[in-house]
């Protein structure tokens, strides 16, 4: 078994949304949200560069990133710490501009300019302080789904 438990992977698959943090030239952090974050296998994650310039630069410069995936409605995730590889061109690019075609991506060849796998080397929970006060998940999310529908919930 790898890094990634099925929980972790569930997490990942379900939201998708993950904001990846990577180091600038000048020594600066970056912090970018990035809508095509996935699993592509129990120790790795990768997501599609579709307009992210700065991104794959400080990549390119610094391999190290964090990855941060959580569920907005529970207040729970992950972070995940590692090293990225960028890839554009040959044919495990090309495999993997596939694997997002065929999840929904449908013009993916189109516009995906590189892809970010991240070898994942330390994974650890993310969950909110309102949990200190012996909060259940179920009422933390009623919480959320009324504060986002706009009935009353403040965060």
């Amino acid at each position: 078994m790898g890094v990634l438990t099925d929980e972790m992977r569930r997490v990942v698959e379900q939201q998708r949304l993950g904001f990846v943090a990577t180091v600038c030239a000048d020594g600066t952090p970056s912090v970018s949200p990035k809508g095509t974050v996935c699993v592509l296998d129990d120790d790795r994650l990768m997501f599609a560069d579709i307009r992210s310039p700065g991104t794959i630069a400080n990549l390119r410069q610094n391999p190290n990133v964090e990855v941060n995936v959580v569920d907005p409605l529970v207040r729970k995730g992950y972070r995940f710490k590692g090293r990225a590889e960028v890839l554009e061109t040959g044919a495990e690019f090309e495999r993997l501009v596939a694997v997002f075609a065929s999840r929904g991506m449908f013009d993916a060849p189109r516009r995906i300019r590189a892809i970010v796998v991240m070898r994942v080397e330390q994974a650890r929970s993310l969950i909110s302080p309102g949990y200190d006060r012996d909060t259940d998940e179920a009422s933390v999310r009623a919480h959320w789904v009324r504060h986002y529908l706009g009935d009353g919930g403040t965060g």
